[in-house]
């Protein structure tokens, strides 16, 4: 959410999470509260149409009640970041892995010059399949590499996500499938969301069956959304529509002013005089 950076190297030992990298691992930085400047994806809607063409004047945002001046707002084809968490736990299998693999492939597909990607698959642990890069064909033949079994730790690979989606040069949106809920994390939901509220990532989840509340929560702290499918072979199309969509956020700046400098800050961002929904992260934490 703000400038600040993660600690790559403790947040991935602190949540006892074993990640094996095929490719370079991520720059490891130092964690810090200072705030320097709060970035803000948004996404405007009519309906269910996408609002396009709007600029610094017409947005309001507020900083824990406090207006604040809206510094940059940018609908231009910014470079993208997309982190691929998926599910190979013991059921994804056959016909469903290849669906699955298929997904990732269409998300790899709608990739521009500029855009990077990572891959990190999970089923009782997490592996980091691929770090940050510009490599699709790599990406592509990492996903052939995905050999399902085990269990579930959908928290640990949540938080693995946002943390290796941290940068200050592109957007991130980490993009997850799962077809079940936790069931062999070392981290605590709670853990993941405390980590969200303080990165920029926005997380668009896709779950085979019925939503669950934690991924809610999630979306509504970054910004994003949760789609249910019926099935596997949904997902393809799912993946290809979340990365135009996320294409179409807006991305506001702005240097808070009078507000605290530490503790949870509450963000509302909306169209000024108009009636559309504008989708946001509900805030951001400095400091613990």
């Amino acid at each position: 959410m703000t400038r600040a950076t993660f600690g790559l190297a403790l947040a991935v030992a602190a949540a006892a999470v074993v990640l094996s990298a095929s490719h370079a691992a991520p720059q490891q930085a130092t964690f810090s509260a200072r705030v320097e400047a709060v970035r803000v994806d948004a996404l405007v809607l009519d309906g269910k149409r996408v609002v396009r063409g709007l600029g610094t004047a017409d947005f309001q945002v507020r900083d824990n009640g406090v207006p604040q001046d809206v510094e940059l707002v940018s609908f231009e084809q910014v470079p993208l970041l997309v982190v691929l968490v998926l599910d190979a736990s013991d059921s994804v299998v056959g016909e469903r892995l290849a669906q699955l693999r298929a997904a990732g492939l269409a998300a790899l597909d709608g990739l521009i010059v500029g855009d990077q990607a990572a891959l990190l698959t999970f089923n009782q642990s997490v592996a980091l399949v691929s770090g940050r890069t510009i490599d699709v064909p790599s990406l592509r033949r990492a996903l052939y590499w995905t050999r399902p079994g085990g269990g579930t730790a959908l928290y640990d690979a949540i938080h693995a996500g946002i943390v290796v989606g941290h940068c200050d040069d592109a957007r991130t949106l980490v993009l997850v499938f799962t077809d079940g809920s936790d069931t062999s994390s070392f981290l605590t939901k709670e853990a993941v969301l405390d980590t969200a509220r303080r990165g920029d990532a926005v997380v668009y989840s896709a779950i085979e069956g019925r939503r669950t509340r934690f991924l809610e929560e999630l979306a509504t702290t970054t910004g994003g959304s949760v789609a249910s499918v019926g099935s596997t072979k949904d997902l393809p199309g799912l993946f290809t529509r979340i990365l135009g969509e996320f294409r179409q956020r807006y991305l506001i700046g702005y240097t808070p002013k009078g507000v605290a400098k530490s503790g949870w800050h509450r963000i509302e961002v909306s169209a000024k005089g108009r009636s559309y929904t504008v989708k946001a992260r509900s805030g951001y934490q400095v400091g613990r």
